[in-house]
């Protein structure tokens, strides 16, 4: 059996019976019920995904950062060029980017892993060379990449969470780097969503409206040119998606494996939990939502996730920057159903 069907296989469903009684716990501390809203649907998913009541704090929180290039970037669908991605990856493991910064406030790892940015592999201290290939190729005159170096990718993602991922009181956050992604993370939604391009399509990196115009038309070339079929997530991946897309969502399966919650940041790893989503339905209650993106698109992805955004800050740069901000929500919902006082405890009349 390949690992990506093991993994797939290996998938349940969070214990319902500790989620309800951590959601009984809830509803008798000292607060209306359900006052601290999202706050606490965080803690009784939490105590489900742990299997305990009393969800504990993680012991391991790190964000894993996603590095690829993408052939379409030929069409001129991006503000910024291509050699930007690998200057990016120095900067992540210099520890000068954004990501860095919120990871160290928040007492994360970041683990930066080249999955296939375009060119020579890249030799840098602290980077994980997991390459499956050099870029993907143009999604507008052709697929990103075969059926099996889409597998390929998301194994490698897989594999890097059994590598990195030690213990279960874990916390994982979805990181990317590419310049150009979110194209084909923006035709990998109008696929899944059935909606046009021009409905969900953003600026990216800042693209005027000429500009985005182009892009807009560029996703729906790329989409009229390889038909995916959006029933076979593989084929959706295959076609028009992105290495680093298929490395996180292997993130996010191989997560969902070892019953460890992922915290999905934005539009590109949205993309990727679409299509971790599409291999195996129950991954979605594993992953929570950081964040809701200033990309349109977004908020559609998180309905058909059926996920809820904790944080509205019109951000969109991607790197793990909105899930590791989350990280704090996480701690505080946990530290929530652990040391309130419930209305016996504290002796306060209850309505």
């Amino acid at each position: 059996m390949s690992l990506l069907k093991e993994t797939l296989a290996q998938i349940k469903r969070p214990n319902q019976d500790m989620e309800k009684q951590a959601r009984r716990r809830l509803d008798n501390l000292t607060k209306p019920p359900g006052s601290l809203g999202l706050l606490e649907e965080i803690a009784y998913r939490l105590a489900g995904i742990q299997g305990q009541v009393l969800p504990q704090q993680a012991k391991d929180k790190l964000v894993i950062v996603m590095a690829g290039d993408h052939g379409v970037t030929a069409e001129g669908i991006s503000a910024f060029p291509q050699e930007v991605t690998p200057q990016m990856v120095l900067n992540f493991l210099r520890g000068g980017a954004g990501i860095n910064v919120l990871a160290r406030q928040a007492g994360a790892r970041v683990l930066v892993a080249d999955i296939g940015v375009a060119g020579k592999a890249l030799s840098y201290d602290g980077l994980i060379s997991c390459r499956v290939k050099s870029g993907t190729d143009n999604i507008a005159h052709g697929p990103a990449m075969s059926r099996e170096e889409a597998i390929k990718a998301i194994e490698t993602g897989i594999n890097l969470v059994q590598q990195q991922v030690t213990d279960q009181l874990a916390l994982v956050g979805t990181g990317d780097m590419g310049i150009g992604n979110t194209t084909p993370s923006s035709a990998i939604l109008a696929v899944f969503s059935g909606l046009e391009p021009a409905q969900i399509t953003g600026r990216g990196t800042g693209l005027n409206n000429e500009r985005l115009q182009h892009k807009i038309k560029i996703i729906t070339q790329a989409i009229e040119v390889n038909r995916p079929n959006r029933e076979d997530g593989l084929d959706v991946l295959a076609k028009i998606g992105g290495l680093e897309i298929a490395g996180l969502a292997g993130v996010i399966l191989g997560c969902a494996a070892r019953q460890i919650p992922v915290v999905i940041d934005g539009i590109i790893s949205g993309a990727a939990a679409l299509i971790a989503h599409s291999l195996a339905p129950l991954s979605r209650d594993y992953m929570f939502a950081s964040h809701l993106s200033a990309e349109p698109g977004h908020r559609i992805m998180l309905d058909l996730l059926g996920l809820k955004p904790v944080l509205h800050l019109e951000m969109r740069l991607g790197e793990g920057t909105g899930a590791v901000l989350a990280f704090h929500l996480m701690e505080a919902a946990v530290n929530i159903i652990n040391n309130m006082a419930t209305f016996t405890e504290a002796g306060v009349s209850q309505g």
